[in-house]
């Protein structure tokens, strides 16, 4: 049995819960649909973005309309285009065995009289963005005067973006007794005015905690000067090849700098901002869900409805001017039950922000250092070792194999994989060895990363795929070592390895330890790793870039793994952040 039935909803509704494979209801689905289904009342939902809020409100409202009368019934108001057709589409998908029910989306940057004739042909569910249904109103090419239900979806952020009077004046054409369902992730002064003022006696759900984060995010800080703030960025995208993120930036200026900066080092980026047309941001939105693009630039009203459950990182360029954006930049990542990591880079003068946020989101961050250019040389050589490993052979070579071991014949194995991964990596190599170092000296006690100095840094061999995060690797450490509660630091866990730190007096007792080691059956590997915390500073040659072979030509770059120029694009090589530098057409920049 669908655990959905339990809830209350009908054949039609659990028949399209089935076909998509969801079988176990969120914890806002089960707090929330018998609620609706069963009490016509005013509710208040909070929950944070990715827990499964859509179908929290869209279930209910399906099962509630009469799809035999075309008339609208029911009323959604979404922030953004973006989740206006992530919305449309869900519901479509819930409602597709039910014969006759129409939902409508109604949004800017297309066509309002084409959007007119869909409601007209019958839409039972409208969802609209407050902008283009307030302008529908006043054209009175839409009637919402007989709705039953009313569903403000992401409130604190139409609030944010200043819908307010939009709000206001879209409900004061809807009928009294209608019930508003208002859903939030957080509940800021604003949503609660709206509460009070357009709600009577609203049931309260929340999941979790107010303004908190996700259970399934990680919280990372990392002090920088603000002069290379830039190049931190891009020494956190090299030391995570299989990153998938989300970078957001405070301004429009800053999103398309920042983007334009990372495609010319050749990382696949794009911009997401107000400024780009609607068909640009479609394409820069179908460019990220398929992948083609790793680091997508945004605003923090640019981003909202971005509904993609595998980004692993939100980096947060700049810290948001309201400390309640955080939680919903952070709730990008760690959807559907996987984790996430959101990172955070700031000045020396900002660290009191940290503090604050921590207090909204009660939640503690922890304070990591920018990695050295030697650790990042380590994680792309494994990086690069997993994906030969995982390649699939390709057996069209075969029958230039002779020709080739005739080439290679007086040469070990171990001169080979040499010879390899020097071909692939020694321009990386070159280029970081002589990187500087981006940490600062915070000077902030509370931290594990307490001290530079006195501290040695190990590699292990086990990794995501041993089923760690860097939380419970940290505790696998400790009580393997069993050196006290602060003795493990700066722990970073890659896909089949890991880096952690600890004082350098442990640095005999810990490779004892880790001699003849086994964890379910495979052999544990320690080794003290080049990177030492101790070797950390000023033996490196300053380099104001923080990244790249500046004025080099392209032959002297090297393009990480993973990131590089898309299909079709002209590229002039210049710089790069351990990476070739890919200039792009400015037609080309989004």
């Amino acid at each position: 049995m669908n655990k959905f039935e339990a809830l209350g909803l009908g054949e039609a509704i659990i028949k399209a819960v089935d076909e998509m494979g969801f079988e176990t209801p969120s914890e806002v689905q089960e707090k929330a649909i018998p609620i609706l289904l069963d009490e016509d009342t005013d509710i208040v939902a909070l929950a944070q973005t990715g827990t499964g809020k859509t179908a929290a409100f869209g279930f209910p409202l399906i099962e509630k309309v009469d799809s035999a009368s075309r008339i609208t019934q029911g009323l959604i108001l979404s922030p953004t285009r973006e989740l206006c057709l992530q919305i449309t589409n869900e519901l479509k998908n819930y409602s597709k065995f039910i014969p006759g029910l129409r939902t409508v989306a109604i949004y800017g940057g297309a066509s309002i009289f084409d959007q007119s004739k869909e409601i007209k042909r019958g839409a039972q569910i409208i969802v609209a963005t407050p902008g283009r249904m307030q302008d529908m109103i006043n054209r009175k090419m839409v009637d919402i005067s007989n709705i039953g239900y009313c569903i403000l979806d992401e409130a604190d952020e139409m609030l944010n973006m200043g819908f307010y009077e939009d709000i206001n004046a879209i409900l004061s054409h809807t009928p009294k007794e209608k019930s508003t369902w208002l859903f939030s992730a957080t509940m800021p002064r604003e949503v609660s005015t709206i509460a009070k003022r357009f709600m009577h006696d609203p049931v309260e759900i929340t999941v979790g905690h107010k303004n908190t984060g996700s259970e399934n995010v990680s919280h990372e800080y990392y002090v920088v000067n603000s002069r290379d703030r830039y190049a931190a960025l891009k020494r956190l995208s090299d030391a995570n090849p299989d990153i998938f993120s989300v970078i957001f930036c405070r301004t429009k200026r800053d999103t398309q700098k920042v983007a334009e900066s990372l495609i010319e080092d050749g990382y696949n980026a794009a911009a997401l901002h107000g400024d780009l047309s609607q068909n640009q941001r479609d394409l820069v939105m179908k460019s990220f869900r398929n992948r083609q693009i790793q680091m997508l630039v945004a605003t923090d009203v640019a981003a909202r409805g971005i509904d993609v459950n595998d980004i692993t990182h939100v980096i947060n360029y700049q810290l948001p001017d309201e400390i309640e954006t955080y939680t919903h930049r952070s709730g990008r990542t760690g959807r559907a039950g996987k984790n996430g990591v959101s990172m955070v880079i700031v000045s020396k003068s900002e660290l009191r922000k940290i503090k604050t946020v921590e207090r909204i989101i009660k939640k503690k961050f922890e304070e990591k250092e920018i990695p050295s250019g030697e650790e990042i040389c380590q994680v792309q050589l494994f990086h690069l070792a997993n994906d030969i490993a995982k390649s699939e052979i390709n057996h069209e070579i075969d029958s230039y194999l002779p020709s080739i071991n005739e080439v290679l014949t007086d040469f070990t194995k171990e001169e080979l994989i040499k010879k390899f991964f020097s071909v692939e990596f020694s321009r990386f190599h070159n280029y970081y060895k002589k990187a500087k170092d981006l940490a600062v000296n915070t000077g902030d006690n509370r931290s594990d990363s307490r001290s530079r100095d006195g501290s040695t840094r190990y590699f292990i061999n086990i990794g995501e795929k041993d089923g760690f995060d860097w939380m419970t690797l940290k505790d696998f450490l400790k009580e393997t070592l069993d050196l006290g509660r602060d003795a493990v630091s700066r722990v970073d866990v890659k896909e089949s390895f890991s880096f952690f730190n600890t004082d350098s007096e442990h640095q005999d007792n810990i490779l004892s330890i880790f001699e003849d080691f086994n964890l379910e059956g495979r052999k544990v590997n320690v080794e003290v790793s080049k990177d030492s915390g101790n070797n950390r500073g000023g033996r490196r040659r300053r380099d104001s870039s923080g990244g790249g072979f500046k004025g080099k030509r392209r032959s002297e770059g090297f393009k990480p793994r993973g990131k590089g120029r898309r299909d079709g694009e002209d590229r002039d090589d210049r710089s790069g952040g351990g990476g070739r530098r890919d200039r792009r057409k400015r037609s080309d920049r989004r």
